[in-house]
């Protein structure tokens, strides 16, 4: 089944799929009730709430499982039955040549006495011969594995482990139907988890520490601003959250616990602001249009890689891509993308001439995909530092041609930022956007850094929409940004 990731919806549900009431519970688990509205739940209630439906999401995924291995399996050719060779070959005449010379030259009989069942074991060791002698004369090239067979496999249900249960919460608290989800996001959120657990152990840990079990209170607070600057939540972010939990402690008594589910509001609505004032909730290629997605970026920040993931991306989601090799000037990263097209199935265009033009290697490109009707154009950039003024321009000139050739087409302009670098990422984010016209950024290498609070700062001081996020090495890791899942896993406990 295709999941059509950049809108978050499955394909048309089979009829034949089985229904949560049909699912058996996981092993050492009650039968869980109806799965009640978490919208509606009371505060005290969530938890277990929570519980009984991912209760019934691992069963009905379980189910739904199995019935995709025995559809697989009865979808598969049955070998039929080859009788004996002795049982089924017809009476050949026999002529000296035929025979094995081994055979041959140890038999004393003449050919015509032999038996049928002694004339097939010749043939067949004649045969066998011809074969060994083949195989001697061309030997056999040594197989390589191929990029596809060097992909991640599909995702596969685990355990009911704490890893699926926590992603099951998340996705019962925005309100999601136990028809609705799938392995592929259970997956997805698991990772993510996973990928945050740097930035997690050093930010959460404190913050529980500086809440304490009391109420808050002005120390607490200062406390919390240093603990959020050190993140690189960014100046600019901190100031407005700390302001909105001064103004509620000036009217009202706030526990621990409420202080952060506020702080989690908070949050989201810096992360969700730029997101808004763009006018897009989710970035996604438009059906039947021509979409050109510009990925730009410094050196070293993934963005080659992070190019080829959202090609399997946008693949595995049912729309065609094409992508554009048009980082000429550093060494291999034509041959780098090309592995990635591979990989997924995707075209690329590039120059095999060393430093070619980018601009044209676009023009070939969106030629191309207007000829194909292809839905999808990634064009890789070259790295570049943004203190450089005549690479920006390089920029320019590409966009230009976009614009000329393919006049309708839905542009997008990506930077690439790496998370471990801070508030050194913030400020590229900066200069590229008064550069080269900026529309959203891909936040990578979240799994290898403690400073994950950098997309607070991209999104409040640099007023850019956060589109996609990597939290891993994998090509599955790279997916839409949802700002209510990203600091669910950033404050998880």
């Amino acid at each position: 089944m295709v999941y059509d990731w950049f809108n978050r919806s499955a394909a048309p549900q089979n009829p034949q799929d089985p229904q949560p009431e049909q699912a058996a519970e996981p092993p050492a688990q009650d039968e869980a009730p109806a799965a009640p509205t978490p919208a509606a739940a009371e505060p005290s209630d969530i938890d277990q709430d929570a519980l009984d439906w991912a209760r019934q999401a691992y069963a009905r995924l379980k189910a739904q499982q199995e019935a995709q291995k025995q559809e697989a399996a009865a979808a598969e050719p049955q070998p039929e039955p080859t009788p004996p060779a002795e049982l089924t070959s017809e009476p050949e005449p026999v002529v000296a040549p035929e025979l094995d010379p081994v055979q041959a030259v140890q038999t004393s009989e003449p050919v015509t006495g032999l038996s049928l069942l002694e004339q097939a074991a010749a043939q067949r060791a004649q045969r066998q011969q011809e074969q060994l002698e083949r195989a001697i004369e061309t030997p056999a090239a040594p197989v390589e594995p191929t990029p596809a067979a060097t992909d991640e496999a599909a995702p596969s249900l685990g355990d009911f482990d704490e890893d699926f249960t926590w992603s099951a919460e998340v996705l019962a608290a925005q309100g999601r139907q136990l028809s609705d989800i799938s392995l592929e996001e259970i997956d997805w959120l698991g990772r993510l988890r996973r990928g945050m657990e740097k930035t997690r152990q050093g930010f959460v840990t404190q913050l529980l520490d500086t809440l304490g079990d009391d109420p808050l209170t002005p120390e607490v607070l200062d406390d919390l601003e240093s603990l959020l600057l050190r993140a690189d939540v960014g100046v600019q972010a901190t100031d407005q959250v700390l302001e909105a939990l001064r103004k509620r402690l000036n009217e009202e008594v706030v526990e621990p616990e409420e202080g952060i589910r506020f702080l989690k509001d908070q949050l989201k609505g810096l992360l969700d602001q730029p997101i808004k004032a763009s006018g897009t909730a989710l970035l996604a290629p438009e059906r039947g249009r021509l979409n050109v997605w510009l990925m730009v970026g410094v050196n070293g920040v993934g963005k080659t890689t992070t190019l080829g993931k959202l090609a399997n991306l946008a693949i595995r989601s049912g729309y065609s891509c094409l992508i554009a090799a048009a980082d000429t000037f550093r060494a291999a990263a034509v041959q780098q993308v090309q592995v990635w097209g591979e990989r997924s199935g995707v075209t690329v265009v590039s120059n095999p001439s060393a430093n070619a033009d980018p601009a044209a290697v676009v023009y070939d490109a969106i030629g191309a995909a207007q000829a194909k009707g292809t839905d999808l154009v990634l064009v890789d950039t070259a790295g570049r530092l943004q203190t450089k003024h005549n690479l920006m321009e390089e920029l320019t000139k590409v966009r230009r041609i976009v614009d000329k050739l393919a006049p309708d087409a839905e542009v997008q302009s990506l930077l690439v930022l790496d998370a471990s670098q801070g508030q050194n990422g913030l400020k590229q984010a900066m200069a590229f956007a008064q550069a080269a016209g900026l529309t959203g950024v891909v936040l990578t290498k979240l799994d290898g850094s403690s400073r994950g609070g950098v997309a607070l700062a991209v999104s409040s001081e640099a007023g850019l929409p956060i589109r996609f996020i990597g939290a891993g090495e994998g090509i599955r890791d790279l997916r839409p940004f949802n700002s209510f899942e990203f600091v669910e896993a950033l404050l998880a406990k």
